[in-house]
C-alpha cells in the first residue's frame, strides 16, 4: 500500500471518529468491534483533574494510548507541539502548564477533529493555543521554534515514520525534547497484522519496534532516547482485537501477548557545541 492511500484511509477513519465524538459517543479508533471500550491501553489515560480542566468534547475525542502531558516535562514560558492532536486535549493541558508566556500548538491533518479542537479551545477559553491544519511529515514550522514535540498515539499511524522524526529533529531548538506516547511492539508480529487496515488505524499493525524507534532516533541525530513501557497487551486482550479485526482463528493470541505495548519514548535533541 503507497503512503498516500494509507494516509488517506487513516484520515477517513479519524474523520468519523471525529463524528462520532461531535454526535455525543466516545471516539474510538480500534475497530469496529465492542471492544474499545475495555482496551487497556486506550482507557484511562487521564486523571480526574485533568478531565475536568478540559471540555467534555476534548475527552469524548481523545484517541490516545498515553498520557503525554503527565510524563513531559513542560516548563512556563515554553512552546510545545503535538503531533495529531486530534480533539486537542493534550494542547489544552499543555497551554495550561507553559503558561501565558508559553504557546501550544496542535497540528492534525484531518478537518472534522481540527473543527471540534477549535471548539475546544473557545470552551475552554484559552488563548495560547493555535491549531494547525497539515500532516506530521512535514510541518507547517519554522526551522527550531519549538521547545517541546509530544505527541499521543499517531506516530505508529504514518507510513513514513523516519520523515516524522526528522521534521520533528528540524523544528525542535537546540536543546528541545522529544516526548511522545505510542504503540510499539517487541520481537516479531504475525504478518496478518501488519497487514491489517483495522488494526493498522487501532494503533497496533503499524507500531514499529522498540529497538527500531530508539535506532531512528539516534539516526536522525537525537540523543538519550529511551523507552518507558506503560502498559501492554496480554493474550485475551490481543484474542478481542483479532476478533474485532476479523482475524479471529488466524492467529494465536499468545502470538501477540506481550508483543505490543504502549510506551513513553523520550529524546533529546543536542545543544549546540
Amino acid at each position: 500500500m503507497g503512503t498516500s492511500e494509507l494516509t488517506t484511509i487513516v484520515r477517513e477513519r479519524y474523520s468519523e471518529a471525529a463524528r462520532q465524538a461531535a454526535a455525543g459517543s466516545k471516539a474510538s479508533c480500534c475497530g469496529t468491534g465492542t471492544s474499545c471500550g475495555a482496551d487497556p491501553i486506550t482507557t484511562n489515560l487521564y486523571s480526574g483533574a485533568e478531565s475536568a480542566a478540559v471540555p467534555s468534547l476534548a475527552m469524548a475525542a481523545s484517541l490516545g494510548c498515553g498520557n503525554p502531558t503527565a510524563l513531559a516535562e513542560l516548563r512556563p514560558g515554553e512552546t510545545v507541539l503535538d503531533l495529531g492532536s486530534g480533539g486537542g486535549i493534550d494542547v489544552l493541558l499543555s497551554a495550561r502548564r507553559v503558561g501565558s508566556t508559553g504557546k501550544a500548538y496542535g497540528l492534525d491533518m484531518t478537518d472534522a477533529m481540527l473543527e471540534i479542537a477549535r471548539e475546544n479551545q473557545a470552551r475552554a477559553d484559552v488563548t495560547n493555543v493555535e491549531f494547525l491544519k497539515g500532516v506530521i511529515e512535514a510541518i507547517p514550522l519554522p526551522d527550531e521554534s519549538v521547545d517541546v514535540i509530544i505527541s499521543n498515539c499517531v506516530i505508529n499511524l504514518s507510513g513514513e515514520k523516519s520523515k516524522v522524526l526528522a521534521e520533528a529533529w528540524r523544528v525542535l531548538r537546540p536543546g528541545g525534547r522529544f516526548a511522545v506516547s505510542d504503540v510499539l511492539t517487541r520481537g516479531a508480529i504475525p504478518a496478518a497484522v501488519r497487514e491489517s487496515m483495522a488494526l493498522w488505524t487501532g494503533c497496533v499493525a503499524g507500531a514499529l519496534d522498540q529497538d527500531v524507534f530508539l535506532q531512528m532516533l539516534t539516526d536522525v541525530g537525537f540523543v538519550d532516547a529511551s523507552i518507558e513501557p506503560t502498559r501492554e497487551y496480554c493474550g485475551s486482550d490481543a484474542a478481542q482485537i483479532l476478533e474485532d479485526a476479523g482475524l479471529a482463528g488466524t492467529i494465536d493470541p499468545a502470538n501477540i501477548d506481550g508483543h505490543v505495548f504502549s510506551g513513553f519514548i523520550r529524546a533529546r535533541k543536542p545543544e549546540v557545541a
